[in-house]
């Protein structure tokens, strides 16, 4: 089966999906204003696949088969390598917003594929290499739900006053589950064709309920996307020349008693494998998350450099120091991702994942660093970032000639070429977009906190620790 076109594409959400925005039900997300932003921004993944110019990076010409490179089920380093260069490209067709709609989705998929490869009873492992199959062939758009709202953040599942604020599983029939939950945070819902859910967290005896794997398609009966209305004001072009073209939703994805297939169920009620493929989740998605990160570090230097120059101020000593340090920031963040790929870690069944030490180092690198780094650039930047003029103003024929004559920077920088570049870094740094960034580096893809936890868990267990504790004690039995 060929790859889809991005009519193809979006013709496919034109399926009567249940999704809601500020209060009312969407009747086709192709056609609505905010979220067909979104829609359009999915498809640059299929018109990436259908180009000239990265159809050989987006596309596997594989035992007579072509399908996406999300679904290449990386098996080496140089697997991981081509991963991270055709994200980092999508993400810069984006213009440096966020992931598109297979990366994250496949993610999960691969997590699963590892998993369930080492299940007791192979009929789990079976049902994912079917799914995977079947997505790949149908190049479907996937989202991955696994962050549950959890309620008490002390008390575990099945603590919880309303044990619903963990999904869970409520019957069990001849033929599958039913489910009830609420799941968080869950990237691009509204515009994929499937939804992968996974356990959040490792799970205890008791908990079996609760540690529930399964895939559906967005629009089965019972699941209702509620999306987050956050951005959704009115952008102009000008003045916000990335957010007013580009989207990402967010949507709080509720199971309201969603019946779920044997043949789509890859994990149910083992607590053990459930904590187990939460782990090896995360370790092929902050893979993805340093790699769609890299143009948005990319565009913070090149936009700290230009307007340092318009402004004329690119020789000073303080801006060369703030510059500086944006370069180490973002070729550190680089120079991690890829060493993260280069080593990779092997699993069971013959694949392999990006080195946890490295990619949890380069998220944390990221996270830590992102704030200053927006301060640099909007120290470099000036006030006018959020108390330039607007469209109507360039285009009024009385404000003009004063917007042109007051607003230029340095001797052949005129106001509109300078106007440009500070709208730009306005998007990135100081509007609803520039905020949402700044919430995704504290909160995405896993905490400050949680990334801490797995460098040292990665050090310990795996890397140099072990080995120089080794040495140690052969050191002392001389």
């Amino acid at each position: 089966m060929p790859l889809r076109t991005p009519d193809q594409y979006i013709q496919s959400l034109r399926d009567g999906r249940d999704v809601w925005f500020r209060g009312q039900r969407v009747p086709d997300v192709t056609e609505h204003p905010v979220i067909r932003k979104a829609v359009e921004h999915g498809a640059i993944d299929y018109r990436m696949a259908e180009s000239k110019r990265f159809g050989r990076l987006a596309v596997v010409n594989e035992n007579d088969q072509a399908y996406s490179r999300y679904y290449k089920i990386p098996q080496s380093a140089e697997d991981l390598l081509l991963r991270s260069n055709l994200i980092e490209a999508a993400t810069a067709e984006g213009h440096t917003l966020v992931v598109l709609i297979k990366e994250i989705g496949t993610d999960a998929l691969f997590a699963l594929l590892a998993v369930t490869s080492q299940m007791e009873d192979p009929v789990y492992h079976a049902r994912v290499r079917a799914y995977y199959e079947k997505c790949r062939d149908q190049d479907l758009a996937l989202a991955t739900a696994q962050t549950d709202v959890k309620g008490d953040r002390v008390r575990r599942p099945a603590a919880q006053a309303d044990p619903d604020l963990y999904l869970r599983v409520v019957e069990r029939r001849d033929d599958g589950v039913v489910v009830r939950g609420a799941k968080i945070h869950t990237s691009a819902t509204t515009n994929v064709n499937e939804v992968i859910v996974l356990p959040t967290r490792a799970m205890e005896a008791g908990e079996a309920d609760w540690s529930i794997a399964f895939a559906l398609p967005v629009n089965t009966p019972g699941v209702k996307l509620f999306t987050s209305p956050f951005g959704d004001g009115p952008a102009q072009p000008g003045e916000r020349p990335i957010s007013a073209r580009h989207k990402m939703m967010e949507t709080m994805t509720v199971f309201d008693n969603v019946f779920v297939p044997n043949e789509r169920i890859f994990l149910d009620g083992d607590t053990r494998r459930a904590g187990e493929l939460a782990l090896t989740f995360v370790e092929y998605h902050r893979f993805t998350a340093i790699s769609y990160k890299l143009p948005l570090v990319d565009a913070m230097v090149g936009a700290a450099a230009t307007i340092a120059d318009y402004n004329g101020i690119a020789k000073a000593t303080h801006v060369r120091d703030k510059f500086i340090s944006l370069i180490a920031y973002a070729e550190t963040l680089r120079a991690l991702t890829q060493k993260a790929a280069e080593r990779p870690a092997t699993k069971p069944n013959g694949q392999v994942a990006p080195d946890p030490l490295m990619v949890n180092m380069a998220k944390s690198h990221f996270a830590h660093g992102y704030h200053t780094a927006v301060q640099h650039l909007q120290e470099l930047a000036g006030g006018l970032l959020v108390t330039g003029p607007g469209d109507e103003d360039w285009n009024s024929a009385e404000m003009r000639g004063y917007l042109d004559k007051y607003l230029v920077g340095r001797d052949g920088v005129s106001a509109e070429k300078r106007m440009q570049m500070m709208n730009f870094i306005r998007d990135l740094t100081a509007s609803d977009y520039g905020a949402y960034q700044e919430v995704l580096a504290i909160h995405a893809e896993g905490s400050l906190e949680a990334e801490k936890l797995q460098i040292f868990r990665a050090y310990t267990d795996e890397g140099s620790a072990g080995r120089v504790m080794t040495m140690a004690r052969k050191m002392a039995e001389l």
